[in-house]
């Protein structure tokens, strides 16, 4: 079950990603030994501090089990600013619709062996699928992947070989590194689809994602949710909704509140008073 993660709903996940990046100290640090900063038991490096989006898998009874971080091409990321040896000198790729796809893992202690539900196949077939499924419907049309060999045979494997690779295999940690290229056609999902036996929507909302989670941790779902009856239609409230879940305090919300009143006149009434009435509100483009 997936679960998308991104700069607006961020604000309700600390507990996942806080998870996730624990998962990235375990393989990435642990198993591969690459050269990663872990403090507090988390990898957490500069670029998820640029709002990357992360697209999490979580088993059946909650837990985080799988992870991978999209970044777009056209700022700072990976491959052009810490694996630039891959690249062999050549200049770094930049594309709106070309985005990096890195941090890729999966927790094969959690999981069991298998292609079942809750295995490490399923789990890795799935968050392909996602990841894939949300990059189109972003209209990024490739992802740019940094891998080690075994990932690029798991993605062969999965029939979702890579259709050109980047640079050269460069030396990483325990393992080389490599870059490799993937279209994001409805043919490759299709494809990772019928090897894993995976034909339902893969995709959780907030609301579930949230109390699935809090139920594996014991926790009260009190974090906020989406509201069903609002969702942005225009740029302005599209901002307004973000301000209002950036609001860290009850004084940053009443700030946001006053502008909003002093806006009313660019804001339909039902409207203005339904952004007034859900500060905390989850309102995701669709």
């Amino acid at each position: 079950m997936i679960i998308v993660i991104d700069a607006l709903n961020k604000h309700l996940f600390g507990g996942v990603l806080d998870d996730m990046f624990r998962l990235r100290a375990r393989v990435f640090g642990d198993r591969l030994g690459w050269d990663v900063t872990i403090e507090d038991g988390k990898e957490i490096d500069r670029f998820d501090h640029l709002d990357p989006a992360y697209v999490v898998g979580l088993d059946d009874d909650g837990n985080v089990v799988a992870a991978v971080r999209a970044l777009q091409t056209t700022g700072p990321h990976m491959l052009a600013d810490v694996f630039s040896d891959i690249l062999c000198g050549e200049p770094p790729i930049r594309s709106a619709t070309m985005w990096e796809s890195t941090r890729f893992c999966v927790d094969t202690q959690r999981l069991k062996r298998g292609k079942d539900r809750n295995s490490v196949s399923y789990a890795t077939c799935e968050l392909m699928i996602g990841s894939l499924e949300y990059a189109r419907r972003a209209g990024i049309s490739d992802i740019v992947t940094v891998i080690d060999p075994v990932m690029d045979r798991v993605l062969k494997r999965s029939d979702n070989a890579p259709y050109d690779y980047v640079g050269q295999t460069v030396p990483m940690g325990k393992v080389p590194a490599l870059a490799a290229l993937l279209d994001t056609g409805e043919e490759r999902v299709n494809r990772v689809r019928e090897f894993a036996g995976i034909i339902h929507d893969v995709f959780l909302s907030d609301e579930d994602a949230l109390a699935l989670f809090n139920g594996a941790h014991g926790e009260q779902a009190d974090q906020p949710v989406a509201n069903a009856d609002y969702s942005p239609t225009t740029p302005l409230e599209r901002y307004l909704v973000e301000q209002l879940q950036a609001a860290g305090t009850e004084e940053e919300v009443k700030a946001v509140q006053g502008l909003i009143e002093a806006l009313a006149g660019s804001l339909e009434p039902s409207r203005k008073q339904q952004l007034l009435n859900t500060p905390k509100l989850v309102a995701r483009e669709a």
